[in-house]
């Protein structure tokens, strides 16, 4: 055997083992966080729902990248429950949603996510999205008038910024990093690296007792979700640019509440600009608060929902 075909053999044997370390992370990840909602079909693809609450306002809730409908059924979407019908929906490709192709654009995304709620009775809930899901929200504003009350842009995306994609997801979204890099990390990225960058989300914050087995951190690093993950990365700055001259002109109030020292999200960039160039904008500036005010400063978070109930009367 020549050297060249016994390195070839040994690369065949590390691909077949990592895929089966993987699918064996993601049985794991289905078996100790599986579906709590219901599949709800959009155009032969199921978008999961979970539907929390029998009375008041219809309020929908729009997950982050990398997420999924935990990240808002550990605290939020109960106490919300209490006094509105909440929706907390997994984005295409995300949590138990199937994937659009592609990943799904925001338009595409809130197409979808909005014949899923209103397939359940949701036909003008208020929208509440966090971080990507507020890009999301605002794209659903932007091209479906007449199907939202309102919408609370939580530490939500909304202009183009300038520092590009960064390294990890032009790598992760190329398709060499597609097909080769993501089954290494689903395969032997150790549970606790997992769980520390979940925490970073929080900073300066940490997140709150239960929070990351609540979440699932093994369906973070799911090969199907990862890849919907990062393609929705790698175009979102383009969609940003093309859709963000139309924020202005979305017909219902918007409630923008953002952490000023949140380090993913600029507060500059995003918040302060939607609300100086939306006409009916109100915005809440969280001192000392960073990513996640919906754990880390869940009754401010509360007050805008209910803000924005009242406002879209």
């Amino acid at each position: 055997m020549t050297v060249l075909s016994a390195s070839a053999l040994a690369l065949l044997g590390l691909t077949g083992a990592t895929q089966v370390l993987a699918a064996r992370r993601e049985a794991r990840a289905a078996k100790l966080t599986p579906p709590t909602g219901q599949d709800v079909e959009v155009a032969g693809r199921r978008v999961h729902v979970e539907v929390l609450g029998a009375t008041g306002p219809d309020l929908v809730l729009i997950h982050g990248s990398s997420g999924n409908i935990r990240d808002f059924t550990h605290r939020l979407a109960p106490e919300l429950a209490t006094r509105y019908r909440v929706f907390v929906v997994d984005r295409p490709g995300l949590g138990w949603s199937d994937p659009l192709p592609g990943g799904g654009s925001l338009v595409e995304q809130a197409t979808a996510i909005q014949a899923a709620v209103a397939a359940l009775g949701a036909t003008r809930p208020l929208v509440l999205g966090h971080s990507y899901g507020g890009a999301v929200a605002l794209a659903w504003g932007a091209t479906r008038p007449g199907t939202l009350a309102g919408i609370v842009h939580l530490s939500g995306v909304a202009y183009p910024w300038d520092t590009g994609l960064g390294a990890y997801y032009t790598l992760l979204s190329h398709p060499l990093g597609l097909a080769l890099v993501i089954p290494l990390i689903t395969a032997f990225t150790p549970g606790p690296v997992i769980r520390a960058e979940i925490g970073k989300v929080f900073a300066p914050q940490e997140p709150p007792s239960g929070y990351i087995a609540h979440f699932g951190p093994d369906m973070a690093v799911r090969r199907g979700q990862m890849r919907a993950n990062a393609r929705q990365r790698r175009r979102l700055l383009a969609e940003i640019a093309a859709l963000s001259p139309g924020w202005a002109g979305i017909g219902v109030p918007i409630e923008v509440v953002h952490g000023d020292r949140d380090e993913i999200v600029s507060q500059h960039i995003h918040a302060e600009r939607l609300a100086a160039e939306h006409p009916d904008a109100r915005l809440t500036i969280l001192p000392g608060i960073g990513h996640a005010p919906h754990h880390t400063a869940m009754p401010e978070v509360i007050a805008a929902v209910d803000r924005l109930s009242l406002r879209a009367m």
